[in-house]
């Protein structure tokens, strides 16, 4: 019989991957999806008429919903990847930043033991975690996180590592770092920097608005974390994982390096905004996944350069496309 998993935030940057990756391997694979007065799953359009994927309405900030999802489903893994994922939404959206990220882990871990159910959770926290801690971080490092949606992140993290010890769950959380793909949404400075490119390449418009370029960040590319969250949850033990790069890159790096995959200098293009800042800035995060190294054999293989070639790759040829060029 073919191993049935839940995925709530299928629509999702990770949720499609991990939905490619499950469906590879032989799932039967159910998403949790919101309901909206307009469609909303791009990432996942080629996977419809997949006769193992099965779509689902529900919320995390419903917990009549999750309930009724987790009893009718009966999945043996579950993966929490639906969240308000936006760090700077999130200073403006705080309230609801909490229910849906924070709560939210709470409603689906209790619907999973009222349930009685034997299966396996995986709970996508954050480096935002960390926050103003000095790198590097590691499954040891103390958090300090610097936003709603990091505090938000860190109730689910404890939450779960709570409902592992006091109710025997194979709960586990994933501690990931930036992870990016062409898949990203346009928000994150990432993707923002790519389809900028993407857009100064075409002709569309000559700049480029950003805020701190001199924040740090540990980029790696989805598609491999994704295939760390798999295997954190066949592992015989719970337990919890880092998931890095273990390299540092400034946005201003980043700037370079997308910018000169087509051919342009970043000086030309990037201006600086005070929109962008964040009301507390995390300086610094790099992670060190030693452990996800020893334990469960994950490495991540695309550094920071080769992703930023492969995204505005990406976004150039789907620009022009649109462009009907």
């Amino acid at each position: 019989m073919a191993k049935r998993a839940l995925i709530t935030g299928i629509t999702g940057q990770d949720g499609s991957y991990l939905a490619e990756l499950l469906l590879g391997k032989g799932y039967e694979v159910h998403g949790l999806v919101r309901r909206s007065s307009t469609l909303n799953r791009s990432r996942i359009d080629h996977l419809h008429g997949n006769a193992d994927l099965h779509l689902h309405y529900g919320d995390l900030t419903d917990g009549v919903s999750l309930g009724n999802q987790i009893r009718d489903i009966t999945p043996h893994e579950v993966y929490n990847l639906g969240a308000q994922s936006h760090v700077k939404v999130s200073f403006e959206l705080p309230e609801y930043t909490a229910s849906t990220d924070a709560v939210g882990t709470l409603r689906l871990l209790e619907a999973i033991r009222a349930a009685r159910l034997d299966c396996r959770f995986y709970q996508a926290s954050t480096s935002e975690m960390f926050g103003a801690t000095p790198p590097p971080q590691h499954e040891g490092t103390a958090f300090y996180p610097r936003s709603p949606y990091g505090a938000a992140k860190l109730y689910s993290h404890w939450v779960t590592v709570n409902y592992r010890e006091a109710y025997d769950l194979f709960a586990v959380s994933g501690i990931l770092f930036n992870h990016e793909s062409p898949r990203r949404g346009e928000s994150f400075v990432t993707r923002k920097i790519t389809l900028g490119v993407a857009s100064v390449k075409l002709g569309i418009t000559d700049h480029l608005n950003l805020g701190n370029l001199e924040a740090v960040r540990d980029w790696g590319y989805a598609p491999e974390y994704v295939e760390g969250m798999w295997r954190m949850l066949q592992h015989d033990e719970p337990q919890d994982y880092v998931l890095a790069t273990g390299t540092g890159t400034t946005v201003r790096q980043f700037c370079e390096y997308a910018f000169a995959a087509a051919g342009l200098s970043w000086e030309d293009h990037v201006r600086y905004d005070k929109a962008y800042e964040r009301p507390t800035e995390v300086d610094a995060l790099i992670g060190d996944a030693s452990k996800a190294r020893e334990v469960l054999g994950w490495e991540a293989r695309t550094d920071a350069k080769a992703l930023a070639e492969l995204m505005v790759d990406a976004d150039i040829e789907q620009m022009t496309r649109l462009l009907g060029r």
